[in-house]
């Protein structure tokens, strides 16, 4: 079974980071070319007893993430994380943007051998020749490994795309660090009503995001990559979402929010120069790669179930 993220998806994603700002986060997360796993290594379908002991940290362990992939997960704490969205492997969980793959690497085995469905909301393809190539290289790795990672489904989040899926089909949607995107493309407010639209009565939102500390000053822009809490909150209230719950699971303490080249200074893109080329002078990239990957929101949204009619009374008049 070839490793998913094949070397054409990581070039183009890489590519779609430096040149586009609505790709630049989701599709930056650097992985070395494709590898052949150890042929031994077993990818045929568990027994049902299998099925329900199949755990996160089963799909984290797996043979089809590669070690970089897997030395991320001291930063971004998927188990922890998806435990706090409420993820347990048997809804219809929809990721938002999921650019090379790194989450979902994780979600669509979890999903698949608990009975689950993993629905990958990807680039509008109409919207640019990369991110055209970059959804088609995307299907075209996770296709050939059904047995891994399951019949997923999909749908497209974009400025100009078409409604995200049927309304109320989902379970659970989740994103993780795209809103600044959708707020330089100005269009942030529809990604959260789109959400709020395909989810279910009592279903979860999860949203993880750089946070920029409330002292600065927010750019509706987010050209820098870093969002308030609030006004990620506000956002979300404003479709109709009610807050449940913050965690400081993806916390990082040391991160100043502050950086010449906004979050993309830290891991795991460690820009050293603007667009342009230009790198400020006296640049040292080692107090960045220090601090580590950047200090992240993680909040929890449900869509509001409508209230029960009250029971009939049976009194007579």
């Amino acid at each position: 079974m070839k490793r998913i993220l094949g070397t054409s998806l990581i070039a183009l994603a890489l590519v779609a980071c430096s040149n586009e700002p609505e790709l630049n986060e989701s599709a930056s997360a650097p992985t070395p070319p494709a590898e052949t796993p150890d042929a031994a290594a077993d990818t045929s379908e568990p027994a049902a007893d299998e099925q329900a002991s199949f755990t996160v940290a089963d799909a984290m362990a797996g043979s089809w993430r590669t070690d970089e992939e897997k030395a991320r997960d001291a930063f971004r704490h998927p188990a922890e994380t998806l435990e706090f969205f409420g993820v347990d492997g048997d809804e219809t969980v929809v990721e938002i943007w999921p650019g090379g793959g790194w989450y979902s690497n994780i979600l669509a085995p979890y999903l698949h051998k608990n009975g689950g469905q993993f629905v990958a909301a990807t680039f509008d393809p109409a919207g640019s020749e990369r991110a055209a190539k970059i959804v088609e290289s995307y299907k075209a790795n996770y296709a050939a490994s059904p047995e891994t990672f399951g019949d997923i489904q999909y749908v497209v989040y974009g400025s100009e795309a078409a409604p995200m899926g049927e309304p109320e089909s989902a379970d659970i949607v989740l994103t993780f660090r795209n809103v600044h995107n959708w707020m330089g493309g100005g269009h942030a407010d529809k990604f959260f009503e789109e959400a709020y639209r395909i989810l279910k009565p009592g279903g979860t939102l999860g949203v993880v995001e750089h946070r920029l500390p409330s002292s600065m000053e927010q750019d509706p822009s987010a050209a820098s990559g870093y969002v308030h809490e609030d006004y990620v909150k506000g956002l979300a209230t404003a479709a109709g979402f009610e807050f449940v719950e913050a965690s400081e699971i993806n916390a990082n303490p040391a991160d100043t929010a502050d950086h010449p080249f906004g979050v993309w200074t830290l891991p795991p893109v460690s820009r050293t120069a603007d667009r342009d080329g230009n790198t400020p002078e006296g640049f040292d990239p080692a107090p960045y790669l220090e601090i580590g990957e950047s200090d992240r929101m993680t909040l929890k949204f449900v869509k509001p179930a409508p209230a029960e009619a009250p029971a009939e009374s049976t009194d007579g008049e």
